[in-house]
């Protein structure tokens, strides 16, 4: 139905409270992603080589600007993901300015052995960031990372707990700053920083630990809300300060979803002036994930009129259904954004709704995702969405020719007959086996400690007997024809 009043009219849309807000320019907005990285240590997530260059190649087209590549020193397989994704971005099949970035923690030996790493697989350093990381909060400082920095320090180790945190805060950014300066003198041009468990750090001394950090030769501060506990208000707390002290840096932040809030936190950092939002594809990640890409891209366009240039939101269900397919976890149907029923509907109320104007109760318009509006028919349904399939002239032509003409008395009996069935059905329903189907599977996507403990019984014995030798399996057959099949598989 077309609507005589003009919509603003009809509905105050959210971005008449949001408009005021301190958001960056949206040219400066950096969509930075760590699925590759973070969201690979999602328990029972492995993801190869192939599979990280496909995804890789995807972000690029869809739009992402900043891709963590994760630890190229620490397994044969992210060295080959590495070595693939800036090759592919050398031959053109990434953007030219995707920034690739790999991680360090805070000693010379990781920057020595991740250039090495580098050079071995042909990676010059200027083409990849380095993100040197060390702890941010007292907890994490003392004990976490106390006896590495009374060691680094020169002190007796049994000096441990009677030392105050302030000393640990000072070996800490001495670590940290001769970390980044050894970097740099190393040919590093690009620093990313900062302290992990930011979020319950003291305020006055994460400023002092960015400062110190920028001092030695970084070039870009991170903030972490490492275990996911932030609330907006905290936000409001902390990132502030942060962006005033830093005035036209860039600015990363980095949020877990324990709570389900690291979406909403992210956008309300960006609120205060934060440029580079740190997501990941499906929300992936440790513990509850990281901020979900999908919720914050979203958010950012249709809650606060922040549009990213060039970014294309149909491709975050192309990356879903690749990414669920890698990883075996498929994302609940009821996600927001991307999942697989938020544009389905049953209810008769809500049909009736959408059939006079989609407004009525879709906020979100779902061509925007590359999906349309779908009904299912069951208990709820009611006599609009029956009407409105049956009317349509490619069913209504089939079934003329069957003989059979539309009209009142034919949808009635068809709606209540649908709503019957389905409720005759619903006594008979089980879903026992396929949810418990579901987590069997979900269960062996890694291997359990028991499974570990028979497993080092048999390796253990074997080796004695000298029948057992370690071999790696990260190697996989994999190449750029068998990657293009099987993406078009997935967005068919």
């Amino acid at each position: 139905m077309e609507l005589r009043e003009p919509l603003n009219e009809l509905i105050h849309e959210p971005t008449e409270y949001t408009s005021h807000l301190n958001f960056p320019p949206p040219e400066k907005i950096k969509i930075y992603d760590s699925t590759l990285r973070d969201g690979e240590q999602m328990p029972g997530v492995a993801l190869s080589p192939g599979q990280k260059y496909e995804l890789a190649k995807t972000m690029s087209d869809m739009g992402v600007h900043i891709m963590d590549l994760g630890f190229p020193f620490a397994a044969l397989s992210d060295r080959h993901a590495l070595q693939l994704i800036v090759q592919g971005k050398r031959k053109g099949e990434l953007r030219e300015d995707v920034e690739l970035l790999v991680m360090c923690r805070s000693t010379k030996s990781d920057i020595d052995i991740t250039i090495k790493t580098l050079k071995e697989i042909g990676v010059d350093v200027n083409e990849v960031t380095f993100f040197i990381f060390t702890s941010g909060s007292d907890l994490h400082l003392k004990y976490k990372i106390g006896k590495a920095l009374i060691r680094r320090e020169g002190k007796d180790i049994k000096q441990w707990l009677d030392l105050p945190v302030e000393f640990f805060r000072e070996a800490n950014i001495r670590m940290m700053c001769e970390t980044i300066s050894y970097a740099r003198e190393q040919g590093v041009a690009a620093v990313e920083f900062g302290g992990e468990d930011g979020s319950r750090s003291d305020l006055e001394y994460t400023i002092h630990l960015a400062k110190s950090g920028y001092a030695a030769g970084g070039t870009r501060y991170s903030f972490p809300d490492t275990v996911g506990c932030f609330t907006p208000e905290g936000v409001d707390h902390y990132i502030p300060r942060i962006v005033k002290e830093f005035p036209g840096e860039d600015l990363v932040v980095h949020f877990h979803n324990d709570f389900g809030l690291a979406g909403v936190n992210t956008v309300r950092a960006m609120s205060h002036g934060i440029n580079v939002p740190t997501c990941t594809l499906n929300g992936m990640g440790e513990r509850a994930g990281n901020a979900p890409l999908h919720e914050v891209i979203t958010m950012l366009k249709l809650l606060y009129g922040v549009e990213v240039p060039g970014f294309k939101f149909d491709y975050l269900i192309k990356l879903r259904r690749m990414l669920e397919e890698y990883t075996g976890i498929p994302v609940s149907a009821f996600a927001p954004v991307i999942g697989e029923g938020v544009f389905t509907h049953e209810s008769g109320i809500h049909t009736a709704g959408l059939l006079i104007h989609p407004k009525v109760y879709q906020v979100i318009p779902p061509e925007l995702l590359g999906r349309r509006i779908r009904y299912v028919f069951g208990k709820h349904t009611g006599l609009g969405a029956v009407k409105d399939v049956l009317m349509r002239p490619e069913y209504r032509a089939g079934l003329a020719r069957d003989g059979v003409e539309v009209d009142n008395e034919l949808i009635e009996a068809v709606t209540m007959f649908v709503k019957d069935a389905r409720q005759k059905r619903t006594r008979s329903d089980s879903f026992v086996n396929m949810t418990k189907g579901y987590y069997a599977e979900y269960h062996k996507l890694g291997i359990t400690e028991l499974r570990l403990v028979e497993l080092a019984s048999t390796i253990g014995r074997l080796m004695k007997e000298g029948s057992f030798v370690p071999q790696s399996v990260e190697k996989e057959e994999w190449s750029p024809e068998v990657g293009d099949r099987r993406k078009k598989n997935l967005m068919k």
